[in-house]
């Protein structure tokens, strides 16, 4: 027992070097003037940690990133796990603005009940329903489905995976707001990915679009 709870604390400091780590990068995007959003994957064993809600804010106070560049991605067992403690985790971290998005939708079990009061904001559609795009009536059917339901809530809906023009064009078709996958890139480090970014305009140049 006492190795089992070593190993889980192990684990929950390995969470939360990741957490820290995106945080701090995303943060010094954000100082060289691009707003970039960085989503991270949250661990059942992190999220039930009594001090989460508070580490998370801690977190972003020390790097001084916005909350709104910081999404937390949970799965449906993490949700389902205790619906009410979850309830209150996640309205405490979105009154931080921090945005919040259940990865791999569809693989788990979620009461709708608790779905439509929990803040979500996004669903990820898991790579396994899009693997089998277009041509699988089954997945096109299951993608339609969880996009309907997602218009209905109010969230957007990433789907993962994306690694073929047919299948981003029929989730374009479909209604989907956003997509991942090879088809765009593979999987880089920090440094390839500011290769690829624009310059950044000063912030006091900036102009609204009316």
């Amino acid at each position: 027992e006492t190795v089992r709870l070593r190993r889980r604390q192990a684990q929950g400091d390995r969470s939360a070097d990741v957490l820290s780590q995106a945080v701090r990068q995303a943060a010094l995007w954000h100082q060289r003037g691009h707003d970039i959003p960085v989503a991270v994957n949250v661990s059942a064993l992190q999220f039930q940690q009594a001090q989460f809600v508070d580490r998370v804010a801690s977190v972003l106070a020390v790097s001084g990133m916005p909350a709104a560049l910081l999404e937390l991605e949970l799965t449906e067992s993490i949700l389902v796990h205790d619906a009410e403690e979850a309830m209150h985790r996640l309205h405490a971290l979105a009154a931080l603005g921090v945005r919040l998005s259940i990865d791999d939708f569809g693989t788990g079990y979620s009461s709708l009940g608790y779905l439509k009061r929990f803040p979500i904001g996004k669903l990820k559609i898991d790579r396994s329903f899009v693997a089998g795009l277009p041509g699988d009536d089954s997945d096109a059917g299951i993608v339609r489905a969880i996009l309907q339901m997602a218009r209905a809530l109010g969230m957007k809906v990433i789907a993962e995976g994306v690694e073929t023009e047919a299948q981003r064009q029929f989730l374009l078709d479909a209604g989907c707001d956003e997509f991942q996958g090879w088809l765009f890139a593979p999987a880089m480090d920090s440094l390839s990915f500011e290769q690829r970014l624009p310059a950044p305009a000063r912030r006091g140049d900036r102009k609204s679009i009316v």
